[in-house]
Parts: structure tokens; C-alpha cells; sequence
């Protein structure tokens, strides 16, 4: 298997953490890619899951790529500042 390719698929599994507040984000599991500049633009946690699952999720996190301070091995430390991201 293609190193760059398991990056890719563990990526995709770390927990965010936003250092600004303390919060744990939740689990990326998309990104948005501007495929002109072929960069990263944002990384994309889905909203939390209200009462059981019966009224429907909270909106997606959005936090642009500028907040995100370090990558680590299990987790994506993001600095908001307490700003809307």
C-alpha cells in the first residue's frame, strides 16, 4: 500500500481539539479542497447528533485551514479564539 495513501485514510480519524477553549470538536471526516490552487481550505467535523437521534443534527463545524495549529499523530489542535469558524 501506497504510504501517502495511509496518511490519507488516517487523517481522516483524528479528534479536534480547539485549544483556544479547550473543546473537544468532535472527529474530522471531510475536507474542502479549492481544486484550482490545489490546497486544503477547511477540514469539516459533523454536527452533533440531538436527543438520540431523533431531531435532526446540529450544522457542521467548518474550520478553515489558518486556525489549525499542529497535526499530531491522533489529534488536530485548532485555535479559534472563541471567533465563529
Amino acid at each position: 500500500m501506497n504510504e501517502n495513501t495511509n496518511r490519507a485514510s488516517s487523517f481522516r480519524h483524528k479528534e479536534v481539539i480547539d485549544i483556544s477553549t479547550g473543546d473537544r470538536l468532535g472527529f474530522m471526516t471531510d475536507v474542502d479542497v479549492d481544486l484550482t490552487e490545489g490546497r486544503i481550505k477547511a477540514i469539516i467535523i459533523p454536527g452533533k447528533r440531538r436527543f438520540f437521534g431523533f431531531l435532526p443534527p446540529e450544522e457542521d463545524v467548518v474550520i478553515e485551514w489558518e486556525h489549525i495549529k499542529k497535526i499530531g499523530d491522533d489529534i488536530i489542535l485548532v485555535a479559534t479564539s472563541g471567533e465563529d469558524y
